[in-house]
């Protein structure tokens, strides 16, 4: 992977949304926005997390993601760009559809 840093955050297992799932991928996206505004980086990528084997929804995950970096991004002014990396059509469609919510630009 070409990058200078690599942020590890593990997503939360789908157990059916009664388990703090919510909360938990929030705090996988706040907390590396977090960590990169300590260390002043100014871009972060980031894939679909937990949508994969750990079955969170898709389209539940993708509007906490928007919700989550569109709300830290207010206390990471060093961060400047935020990519969702997504590997499916459908997820791509998510994340767009869910952060048009906010009025957030979506480049391709």
């Amino acid at each position: 992977m070409p990058a200078r840093h690599v942020i590890h955050a593990v997503g939360p297992v789908w157990h059916g949304g009664n388990d703090g799932e919510d909360a938990l991928l929030a705090s996988c996206y706040r907390r590396s926005l977090e960590l990169c505004q300590a260390s002043g980086l100014s871009s972060l990528a980031f894939p679909a997390i937990s949508t994969g084997v750990y079955r969170f929804p898709a389209d539940r995950a993708a509007g906490i993601a928007a919700a989550t970096v569109v709300d830290g991004l207010v206390a990471a002014p060093a961060v400047t760009r935020v990519i969702f990396c997504c590997f499916s059509p459908d997820s791509a469609r998510l994340h767009e559809e869910a952060l048009a919510a906010f009025g957030s630009p979506c480049a391709d």
